[in-house]
């Protein structure tokens, strides 16, 4: 049975779109071209791929096989790359990582830039996502590296320890949560917040958190950084709940009040998580390398 590479990536494409019309287009292909190969590859393998629906596309069973595949093809491709860029000048290659909230602003800009300066033909996509769903990415491979908190199962991923995620919460010094030692999530609840935009992965996380109390966060504000969260603090307007490391660094500047929380979740344990280790581009392989290296020592 032969496969075609144009056939695979287009099905990938649809996949991840649910839709035909914007697979074909993603593809740079028409859509009665791109109709015809799916067609085809269902024709070649023998069974349905997609069910068509007047919301857009769906996979079945033997749709969804096909797709883990693919990408599996797609990442022996890119390793392939990888192996022989040391060989050949001009070789680019593309490392797709998620990671939490803490590890995007706190952690990862240094090791980025000690990884990019000694791969500067790498292009590394990054995104912050919630644990969950990094890890679903990186078990469907739609990206190669994620960075993930907490008690999140990783089933069938290769895991590695990194990093310890603290978060805290900051005030104006005249507010009145400011003469806490220390306070539990559900007592900060009665006050207005200054908070990240809804798209963040901290965002969710803390919504989430608020509702396993059968509460709602009152938003005052929401920012889109969090050097911007810390003024609107300051300015006593609301009170927010940031990583440790951001709220100790902005409060050498600002007047702020940091309190650590108690609960359980407040504290939380980094991993770096990936499919195969070993089947990871050589380029990808150096950058879990040292992320590995900047995690030893730093969780105890």
């Amino acid at each position: 049975m032969h496969f075609d590479l144009v056939d695979l990536k287009l099905f990938i494409h649809i996949a991840e779109a649910s839709s035909l019309t914007r697979g074909a287009e993603r593809a740079h292909l028409s859509l009665p071209a791109a109709s015809t190969r799916i067609k085809n590859l269902e024709e070649q393998v023998g069974v349905k791929l997609l069910s068509r629906t007047s919301q857009g596309v769906t996979l079945t069973a033997p749709g969804e096989t096909l797709l883990l595949h693919s990408r599996r093809v797609f990442q022996q491709l890119e390793k392939l790359t990888g192996d022989l860029q040391e060989y050949a000048e001009g070789v680019k290659g593309h490392v797709r990582v998620f990671a939490n909230t803490t590890a995007m602003s706190e952690f990862l800009p240094a090791v980025l830039r000690t990884y990019l300066v000694n791969h500067p033909d790498v292009y590394v996509d990054m995104h912050e996502r919630l644990s969950p769903d990094i890890v679903k990415a990186v078990q469907e491979g739609t990206v190669d590296i994620g960075i993930v908190a907490g008690n999140v199962r990783t089933d069938g991923l290769e895991v590695m320890p990194y990093r310890r995620d603290r978060l805290v919460l900051a005030t104006a010094l005249s507010h009145p949560l400011a003469q806490h030692k220390k306070i539990d999530f559900g007592a900060t609840l009665d006050y207005d917040f200054i908070g990240p935009p809804e798209a963040s992965a901290i965002h969710g996380f803390l919504k989430r958190a608020s509702a396993d109390l059968q509460r709602a966060m009152r938003w005052r504000i929401q920012v889109s950084n969090f050097e911007a969260a810390c003024r609107m603090i300051e300015a006593n307007i609301g009170i927010g709940v940031l990583p440790e490391g951001t709220a100790r660094r902005h409060a050498q500047t600002m007047a702020l009040r940091i309190v650590p929380l108690t609960d359980e979740w407040a504290v939380r344990k980094l991993q770096i998580c990936v499919a195969d280790r070993q089947a990871l581009p050589l380029f990808a392989r150096k950058l879990v390398d040292l992320l590995v290296a900047d995690g030893i020592g730093r969780l105890e």
